[in-house]
């Protein structure tokens, strides 16, 4: 009996001694992490005020426990001294143990809440000290803040005042250019725009001033007389281009998308560190398009390239191709879905002459590792090529989508010829939260005709970060590397470029690292996204040209992304059956791969590895492999043949896919 409350006195005593002292351990130490606002102050003040109470009861029932216990024990004492039958005495003898080990415990709890009172005075003050700082600091932030201001708007007067200060730089811009054309000197202000450079992951400083036209600063930059001002109407017309009307009538919604829950753990949590493509995954995280239908998006804003023609300066068009390939990822932001992994030998086209003036077909040409061509040809006078790889992994709290392979762009009447790649997809919040997408990395894209170079930087969304989400900065610069333009804007909204007039190197920073800076004139719109259909969100928040992709048409090749039945089941609404035919059209392909591989039999000289290469070597039908003398890779270019056989109507060649 003595020995069981000696183990309870002990329990007791390691609970408080350790379980609570390391809980207000734990507390006091996160405080200093959280902000501290006048509703959390009032509130932790009087929940110290009512703790207070609470301890003094408890002290107070600590203090009566002791003195009954006491009693207790000396009346046991005094029946223990009298003379009584022996079988009353035994009975005394468990009464007084009981009283003894109840004596023990309520020792031991009022030892437990002295040390817990003694530990909640302690962190009471220190809570009274942190609350009593972050007021302070609090105090000091605000009066610091307040004479930043005091001086940022002191120094703009000053700077706006300083006698040595340039009237105005250049409003001259590049003779000869259909995107700028020439016009008379403007008499009207022209805003100026600093910039810093690109060499850090910083992002542009912008300080508008105003100014007047100096024909000095005109000759110093080494440019024409052409005034910048007149490009207002051309430039900013760019992004809002009328679309052609269309001699075919396209829908302008879909099915909308039905309510299904899944458990997206259960799926994935035997995932991680694979190949996303080699997951077998319900048509519940797809959305009723192809990666090739997703692949045409790109050309959305394809008049930023019919534009991109007329331009005589190449660094003038280079901002504008710098804006097509920006604005191929403005589709993505409310597109967490995955597209269909196409089937091996799945085609689409998109044969649109009459209203967007261009051809474009796209082929899967690898289904491990997936790869896809793409060959567009405009009436305009430009052509386009890609072959791109999808290489894709889980990482449990996200998924980084990296596509892989070359972008070609050439102008026929120029004959400039510009090369880029494609950045980093992240897709957040896979487990828990709510799912969103993030560009990131650099992007560099090279006329390979005249050396010119923009080097784009799409920054990364952190929650700590100044900048505005989604942010792109670029600098656009000839072959001597000497800035002309600086670009900004977010891939998700619009796009705007700034003519540099001259630039100087700034002070070095306190880690020793020297900016330059841009003094620019006032931004012009290059490039602004379509605002999305009624109902978009109910509808994969598709666009208007990705309602028409999958659009039922006659006369495309029977391997078409439209003619694919567990896509057009999903678009119906009916998942479940598109599941089951997913399956049917996954094990098909397995089944072909199968046939190849049994193609290099037993009796042939290929080994387990080449046998392996073979089972994936596919031979594509309207595209062939052959090597890139640009970036010195292979890549599959469009050999020809496709538009001929829709013409006849002849697609014997193609396989069975569906």
């Amino acid at each position: 009996m003595k020995g069981r409350g000696c183990w309870d006195t002990a329990s007791l005593r390691s609970f408080c001694s350790s379980g609570c002292l390391n809980k207000f351990k734990k507390d006091d130490s996160g405080d200093d992490d959280e902000a501290t606002t006048p509703a959390d102050k009032n509130e932790l003040h009087h929940t110290l005020k009512n703790l207070s109470l609470k301890l003094d009861d408890l002290s107070t029932c600590n203090d009566l426990i002791a003195k009954h216990g006491a009693a207790l024990q000396r009346s046991l004492t005094e029946l223990d001294g009298l003379k009584i039958p022996s079988e009353s005495g035994e009975k005394l003898k468990v009464v007084n143990e009981r009283a003894t080990l109840f004596r023990i415990t309520s020792n031991a709890m009022i030892n437990a809440c002295r040390d817990f009172l003694e530990l909640a005075e302690i962190h009471s003050r220190k809570w009274q000290r942190a609350l009593q700082y972050e007021q302070e600091q609090r105090v000091h932030l605000e009066e610091t803040i307040e004479q930043l201001a005091k001086q940022h708007n002191s120094l703009e007067r000053a700077f706006r005042s300083a006698p040595g200060r340039p009237a105005n730089p250049s409003k001259s811009f590049i003779e000869g250019s259909l995107l700028t054309p020439k016009g008379e000197d403007s008499e009207e202000d022209e805003d100026t725009e600093y910039f810093d450079a690109m060499e850090d992951s910083t992002s542009f400083i912008t300080v508008i001033t105003e100014a007047k036209e100096d024909r000095k600063a005109e000759g110093s930059t080494g440019t024409s007389s052409v005034d910048w001002s007149s490009a207002d109407n051309v430039l900013d017309g760019a992004s809002l281009m009328p679309k052609g009307s269309s001699k075919v009538k396209r829908r302008v919604r879909i099915p909308n998308k039905p309510n299904y829950s899944l458990n997206l753990w259960s799926i994935m949590k035997n995932c991680i560190g694979r190949e996303l493509s080699r997951i077998p995954m319900p048509v519940n995280f797809n959305e009723p398009l192809s990666m090739l239908q997703r692949l045409t998006e790109d050309l959305e804003y394809h008049h930023l390239l019919d534009k991109a023609v007329h331009c005589t300066s190449s660094v003038e068009q280079m901002c504008l191709v710098a804006a097509f390939s920006v604005s191929s990822y403005s589709t993505t932001v409310h597109r967490i879905a995955k597209p269909f992994n196409p089937m091996l030998g799945e085609t689409f086209e998109l044969d649109r002459l009459d209203d967007m003036g261009l051809r474009s077909l796209c082929e899967q040409v690898s289904h491990h590792p997936p790869s896809a061509a793409h060959y567009v040809f405009s009436k305009h006078g430009w052509s386009l090529w890609q072959e791109i790889t999808i290489s894709s992994k889980f990482r449990g709290k996200y998924i980084s989508i990296m596509p892989l392979g070359a972008i070609h762009l050439e102008f026929q009447a120029s004959g400039n010829h510009y090369v880029w790649r494609k950045s980093t997809s992240t897709v957040h919040n896979i487990i828990v939260g709510k799912l969103w997408i993030d560009q990131s990395g650099d992007i560099e894209i090279v006329n390979h005709k005249t050396n010119d170079r923009c080097q784009l930087k799409f920054l990364p969304y952190s929650y700590f970060s100044k900048e505005a989400a989604r942010k792109v900065t670029g600098v656009v610069s000839d072959s001597q590397g000497k800035a002309h333009y600086v670009l900004s804007g977010s891939w998700d909204e619009q796009m705007e470029c700034s003519k540099v007039v001259h630039s100087s190197p700034s002070s070095p920073s306190s880690d020793g690292k020297q900016k330059t800076v841009y003094q620019t004139l006032s931004a012009k719109l290059l490039w602004k996204k379509y605002p999305l259909p009624e109902n978009a969100e109910n509808m994969y928040y598709f666009s208007e040209l990705a309602l028409t992709l999958n659009e039922h048409e006659e006369g495309v090749a029977p391997t078409d992304s439209r003619l694919r039945p567990d896509q057009r089941l999903m678009e119906k609404g009916c998942w479940d059956e598109a599941n089951t035919e997913k399956q049917r059209l996954e094990e098909k392909q397995r089944l072909s791969r199968r046939r190849r591989l049994e193609a290099c039999g037993p009796g042939s000289s290929c080994s387990s590895e080449e046998a392996e290469k073979e089972a994936d070597a596919y031979t594509p039908l309207w595209f062939e492999k052959r090597l890139d003398p640009l970036t010195g890779e292979m890549a599959c270019v469009y050999k020809g043949g496709y538009w001929e056989a829709k013409e006849k109507q002849d697609w014997h060649m193609c396989p069975n896919i569906f």
